[in-house]
């Protein structure tokens, strides 16, 4: 009789840390002509900024940057990715270049708010 083991059933290991917006994108790989194996992130998808839960909005003022206000409302200057992902721009640079425009800081995905706890 054999047994299955049962962590045969866990997805791998990411590369990267949880904070990481990398983590859980899928590792890929791409065999070029002469056979070598060049590994490879798939796309990440952004998430729908309406499944986010705002944490709060912010006021653009000019010098601000999205380190600083990631660290202000999400206590690290390395998740400035998290409120570009919850603001629906092209490119992240858009967000603080008008003093004045509103922006959303959101919880990270996964993370319920006060209301929904």
């Amino acid at each position: 009789m054999t047994v299955d083991d049962p962590l045969n059933g866990l997805p791998a290991p990411s590369p990267y840390p949880l904070t990481s917006r990398y983590h859980g994108v899928p590792v890929a790989l791409h065999t070029t002509p002469d056979r070598r194996q060049v590994p490879y992130l798939q796309r990440r998808l952004l998430p729908s900024a309406d499944g986010l839960t705002p944490l709060a909005e912010h006021t653009v003022s000019a010098g601000d940057r999205l380190d600083l206000l990631a660290n202000r409302y999400l206590g690290s200057a390395d998740q400035w990715w998290r409120i570009a992902d919850a603001n629906p721009v092209v490119d992240p640079r858009e967000l603080i270049a008008t003093p004045g425009r509103r922006i959303t800081i959101a919880l990270p995905g996964a993370v319920p708010g006060v209301g929904n706890a």
